[in-house]
């Protein structure tokens, strides 16, 4: 059966299982590939027949894949990567282009990443960067499923082999209002933080993790007041006196120049971490995308806001 299955199988059979996982069903999945029902039905009959398993069942919430299902999703992801790195190749070896770089960034890495990234263009006009930018969580997934050559973030998801290069140290502080009671106190105690309310990032991000594992080291259960998806939202939270944050010092930089934020110096902190440049092991980079992790690996530090 194994010989049939690379031999017989086709890309139209793969995609057609993949549109229907996406889609969550045949008719939505038909058009999204411009096909009929009966021919999208046909390519997922032919497959599971190589297969000589189920790969696909009916639920109360459309269709899903079986286990078998997921494995062959697997590999439909890594053969549109290697189908995406030859057609990249072949359009730098007929020279119509300087290749593509597919980067993503968390959030937080937003503040100085762009600017690496002019950086790399001015010394290679040629490659085309695309950049995401997304939370861990939704970083991490991107990664897993080929979809990025290279992502920065602090921690390497724990479940994928990766490659990292470091950036550069990445400080995280609590932040107040500049006319808060604990503003102009020069050593703030952990304890005297327990009646403050706390605007954090959304469940899924990196800072929120780290400051849920600070404050259980230390004892503490913070009062959380809102949850918010963007750094610049907490910062005008803060600004507006609706509560204070635990937040990267990397997004921060320009309002604590111009006073309208302070650092609270509270026993402990900053706790430090790394910004990393990381590239699953077992995707292949193409030259664009090997020379933007040796770049980042070299230069990167240069553009984290406290050194730029």
């Amino acid at each position: 059966m194994a010989g049939h299955f690379t031999r017989d199988l086709t890309i139209r059979q793969l995609r057609a299982l993949s549109a229907v996982h996406e889609a969550g069903s045949i008719t939505s999945a038909a058009n999204r590939l411009n096909l009929t029902q009966p021919a999208v039905t046909l390519q997922l009959r032919n497959l599971q027949a190589l297969a000589e398993l189920p790969l696909i069942q009916r639920t109360g919430d459309g269709m899903a894949l079986t286990d078998a299902g997921a494995h062959v999703l697997a590999l439909i992801e890594r053969i549109e990567a290697a189908l995406k790195d030859c057609e990249q190749s072949l359009d730098m070896i007929a020279g119509r282009s300087g290749g593509r770089v597919a980067m993503g960034a968390v959030s937080t890495a937003k503040y100085f990443v762009p600017f690496a990234i002019a950086a790399f263009s001015r010394r290679f006009p040629k490659i085309e960067v695309t950049l995401r930018i997304g939370n861990r969580e939704e970083i991490r997934d991107a990664l897993r499923g080929y979809d990025l050559d290279i992502a920065v973030m602090g921690a390497p998801p724990a479940d994928l082999e990766v490659e990292m290069k470091p950036l550069g140290r990445h400080p995280h502080y609590i932040v107040a209002a500049a006319d808060h009671r604990l503003a102009r106190r020069r050593h703030v105690e952990i304890s005297e933080l327990a009646g403050e309310t706390f605007i954090t990032r959304e469940q899924g991000s990196g800072t929120r993790m780290l400051m849920q594992q600070f404050f259980e080291r230390v004892g503490l259960a913070p009062k959380i007041g809102m949850a918010m998806d963007s750094n610049e939202t907490i910062k005008q939270a803060v600004m507006a006196g609706l509560g204070i944050a635990f937040i990267s010092q990397h997004t921060i930089h320009h309002e604590l120049e111009d006073g309208r934020l302070v650092v609270l110096k509270v026993r402990g902190l900053p706790i430090v971490r790394q910004w990393h440049a990381i590239r699953r092991a077992d995707k292949i980079l193409l030259p664009p995308a090997k020379a933007m992790l040796d770049f980042l690996g070299k230069d990167g530090w240069r553009y984290l806001p406290n050194t730029r």
